[in-house]
């Protein structure tokens, strides 16, 4: 597909990753039995060094239980797996939040995950499809109504709706820092209301919060432009809860 060396040219290293048809190299065990498996190039001298060295692809799931809080640092990796022997430490990440997940269709392009790669980026370089993704097939990690879940619930609303008698068991994950009296816990993750800066932070607040003793933590909705798509994806999915 000429469109690829395209978007890779690009975004590439980058956070994009590309949805496409896999062939009898790609073992099932990589795609849970897929037809389909997800391309990337990361943007990390130390992840590129490993791939480099290992002299072929690398399987590379994300390292948190399944639903859970992505992780942003090797400390929030021990915390889900105490046992393990080694971990490479390469420092916080820094976009934060995973890439933006694409899958290429004779029309264009359709986003499965949104990230920090923006639909209005990649429209400069191919169509955008605005047909579904998949239909019911789950082609990318992040398409569960449920994900990236903190231990305790998580709900998203204006501060201003909360009461003063709520917010005694209460954590806030703040965005224009206003209205934050009276929270057990409050994070801002940006002084400048910067949606890039937000993202970059959002994961570790999660795991913050979760280590921080409150009972429920409400998140000041973002602007849901850009990047703030993809915010407003993750906090959607981390507070969806089944009905019982």
């Amino acid at each position: 597909d000429e469109r690829v060396p395209l978007l890779a040219s690009r975004f590439w290293p980058g956070p994009l990753t590309i949805v496409l048809p896999k062939n009898i190299t790609v073992p099932d065990i990589v795609t849970s039995g897929l037809p389909t498996v997800g391309i990337r190039m990361p943007d990390n001298e130390i992840a590129l060094a490993l791939i480099k060295n290992a002299g072929c692809p690398v399987a590379a799931p994300s390292a948190n239980k399944f639903g859970r809080v992505s992780p942003t640092t090797a400390a929030h990796v021990k915390k889900y797996f105490p046992d393990i022997d080694f971990i490479i430490d390469g420092g916080k990440t820094r976009v934060g939040i995973e890439s933006t997940v694409i899958r290429l269709t004779e029309k264009g392009f359709q986003i499965a995950r949104h990230g920090i790669i923006t639909k209005e980026e990649i429209e400069k370089v191919i169509p955008f499809d605005s047909n579904p993704v998949g239909g019911t097939l789950i082609v990318s990690p992040g398409m569960l109504k449920s994900h990236y879940s903190p231990r305790i619930p998580l709900i998203i609303s204006e501060p201003g709706r909360i009461s003063t008698a709520e917010r005694k068991n209460m954590g806030l994950l703040s965005f224009s820092g206003r209205d934050t009296d009276h929270f057990r816990f409050v994070i801002l993750l940006t002084e400048t209301m910067d949606l890039r800066e937000y993202a970059a932070n959002l994961f570790e607040a999660l795991h913050r919060m979760e280590d921080s003793g409150v009972e429920m933590i409400a998140a000041e909705p973002v602007p849901e432009t850009g990047i703030g798509i993809a915010i407003m994806d993750r906090l959607r999915k981390a507070s969806y809860r089944k009905k019982s």
